[in-house]
């Protein structure tokens, strides 16, 4: 439906994501147990049925469990049309909220989005934590934190727009140091500060946010390795795994067109 790009359900007994980023909003709310993240190199821990967890896109963020038990979540990835890029700040900020009538709004839409005929109903839900999520957002405004110096942040720019332009041809190192004139390693450095990973995590981490999108439209994971910048399948299924907690193939199985 407008405004929700994918929905993510998913237990985890044993697992750490490494650090990556989304395109989209991340709203989490946890069913059982607890989750530990770090947002960009702050760590954060969300437990129970008020906690509610929101990451913004762009920002680096990594994810494991604390303790034997696991956890299990929900998640629905929003795009910008729901919650606008200005909101990042206030997010970094404050990206772990206690709210119990947010968490059961949200709970209340993944029941409609269960139901291919209740999407009326999920829009009308989206539309309340769309209200609620802007009323947090505005009030923690001007927890903005400041960001990494002008020269810093203008070349992570420019390298981060030249990787998202070439996510499957990918880049060299030396090859990005002679276009944006700047010596590799400050690159490097520069990169990791504005944005809290290294450039060849980023860049791995976008080819699996197009890898999901493409086993969601029911592409073969083969097929899909190669779309997305991997060597082959057995590159995909490595970085895939380690990102998302499960194999493409069982991703795909379950949440394309074909599954349940």
């Amino acid at each position: 439906m407008p405004g929700i790009a994918e929905v993510f359900h998913a237990r985890f007994v044993d697992h750490a994501y490494p650090a990556h980023t989304h395109d989209t909003w991340a709203l989490m709310i946890i069913d059982a147990g607890s989750v530990e993240f770090a947002l960009d190199r702050r760590r954060h821990g969300a437990t129970g049925t008020s906690a509610v967890a929101l990451l913004p896109p762009g920002v680096p963020h990594d994810g494991r469990t604390v303790t034997a038990a696991g956890f299990r979540k929900r998640v629905l990835y929003l795009d910008t049309t729901v919650l606008p890029e200005r909101f990042t700040g206030p997010a970094v900020g404050l990206p772990v909220l206690g709210d119990g009538p947010l968490w059961r709004r949200i709970h209340g839409l993944h029941a409609a989005l269960s139901h291919a005929g209740d999407a009326f109903e999920a829009e009308s839900r989206l539309s309340f934590i769309r209200e609620r999520l802007h009323g947090h957002l505005d009030r923690l405004a001007a927890l903005r934190p400041a960001g990494p110096g002008r020269e810093a942040g203008r070349l992570a720019g420019q390298l981060r727009d030249l990787l998202d332009s070439r996510i499957r041809a990918g880049v060299s190192l030396q090859e990005a140091a002679g276009i944006l004139r700047a010596h590799p390693t400050h690159l490097i450095r520069c990169f990791k500060q504005t944005y809290g990973l290294p450039p060849h995590a980023y860049l791995t981490g976008r080819r699996i946010e197009r890898a999901r999108s493409l086993l969601l439209s029911g592409r073969r994971p083969a097929e899909v390795a190669t779309a997305v910048g991997f060597y082959d399948q057995s590159h995909l299924n490595r970085h895939f795994t380690r990102h998302v907690g499960t194999t493409p193939f069982r991703f795909a199985a379950v949440g394309g067109p074909s599954g349940d």
